[in-house]
């Protein structure tokens, strides 16, 4: 099953993943216990590891998230990103619009495929790869923790011009795995947390600095119809 879990990633992240085959495998077995007792485990297989089929030296931005949508039909394997059809949108996401359109004068868009922002280079990860549909945070301290830690060491030591979006507690977990990398940390866009630091944080247009600094070139944040 790891074989099979694996086909998305681009070949760039095989060695940042190589140490950790052993935890693979743990977390592979776990996800079989999971549906052999009837858990439906979120999203479906071929999109679990998708954020990863973005090359690791195409990466210039990281958007760190907790867990997929534990909503059947909303994950598909990039952190705080939903199908076009998928309708309505999650609140998080839609707090997200609502920055944007404040920072940035962008309209908020129909839908909520983010696929152009990983196209420009932003990988879009959760902490968490997997959940049991119907229950956050089931997944966690399972390993996923292990394998996306190692991503993010992995970009901190090879990838430069690069920033780091962390939104949340859970999420800014990972600074201390992005040493030296510049980092934008707020509150997350959940509803349970946006008016307490997200909403007039300005995440993109700071993320845009930071790149520029870099002598990199900023994301193009706008999403079309």
């Amino acid at each position: 099953m790891t074989a099979d879990l694996l086909a998305p990633v681009d070949q760039s992240w095989l060695p940042a993943l190589a140490p950790h085959t052993h935890v693979l495998a743990k977390i592979s077995e776990f996800l079989g216990n999971e549906q052999a007792r009837g858990a439906q485990v979120l999203p479906q297989a071929e999109y679990i590891f998708r954020a990863l089929s973005l090359p690791a030296d195409h990466v210039r931005v990281v958007i760190v998230g907790q867990d997929p949508y534990p909503t059947p039909g909303h994950a598909i394997g990039l952190a705080f990103a939903v199908d076009r059809k998928t309708r309505p949108l999650p609140r998080s996401l839609n707090n997200m619009y609502r920055e944007l359109n404040d920072d940035l004068g962008i309209s908020t868009p129909a839908h909520g495929d983010l696929s152009a922002w990983q196209d420009q280079g932003v990988l879009l990860l959760n902490r968490c790869l997997t959940v049991r549909a119907g229950e956050a945070g089931s997944h966690r301290t399972f390993g996923w923790e292990t394998i996306t830690n190692a991503v993010l060491e992995y970009l901190a030591q090879h990838q430069k011009p690069l920033v780091a979006i962390l939104w949340g507690r859970d999420a800014q977990l990972s600074a201390r795995h992005l040493p030296g990398v510049a980092t934008i940390k707020s509150a997350h866009p959940s509803p349970l947390s946006a008016h307490r630091g997200f909403f007039g944080s300005k995440p993109f247009s700071h993320c845009n600095a930071l790149l520029k600094e870099q002598g990199a070139e900023p994301i193009d944040w706008r999403i079309s119809s």
